[in-house]
């Protein structure tokens, strides 16, 4: 039985950091073709076929992946440290966000507020059981609360993406509650 998991990582790294690991070049919004998804992925040694990929992307518990209408394409909803415009449209935020992170980081992000890094956007979840999950893969978890609505309402830009991912340029720290 395959390992769902690692190939969510391959797919994780081919669709949204290194896709020349596949020999593939992402188009401008992410999409890569499925057959050559697949074909890329047996050249590189992984054994993917068009059914172990839809039970990955049905299975994914957090829903990086996405065919597009007829399933000829496929993207990682976001995430991408490789060059992509997404097109996805501003949207009004929650009152609050929450981002997920580890002790380590916290007086840097208190220093500077949350950076996008080497991804194209800082990420953001509606409820802070998905930030825990997200911090808890580093270390001891911390939970920070971003003020979503103060930001958009001061002229920051949100947008949404289709697994439900909040994502925006950057949060200043006067926009962050600290535990």
């Amino acid at each position: 039985m395959p390992d769902l998991v690692r190939l969510s990582k391959f797919l994780s790294l081919v669709l949204r950091h290194q896709p020349s690991v596949a020999g593939l070049t992402l188009g401008p919004q992410g999409w890569v073709l499925v057959s050559d998804l697949l074909s890329g992925s047996q050249t590189a040694g992984v054994p993917l076929t068009q059914d172990l990929l839809d039970e990955v992307v049905a299975d994914n518990n957090k829903k990086r992946f996405e065919y597009n209408a007829d399933k000829t394409q496929i993207r990682a909803s976001q995430g991408h440290s490789a060059p992509v415009d997404l097109g996805y449209t501003p949207s009004t935020p929650p009152e609050f966000l929450y981002h997920g992170t580890t002790s380590r980081f916290v007086d840097a992000i208190r220093a500077t507020g949350l950076q996008k890094m080497r991804r194209h956007a800082v990420h953001l979840s509606q409820d802070a059981m998905t930030a825990v999950d997200v911090g808890q893969r580093h270390g001891r978890p911390v939970v920070l609360k971003v003020l979503a609505k103060d930001m958009c309402d001061a002229g920051l830009t949100f947008t949404k993406s289709t697994n439900n991912v909040w994502l925006t340029d950057n949060v200043p720290a006067e926009y962050i509650v600290f535990p």
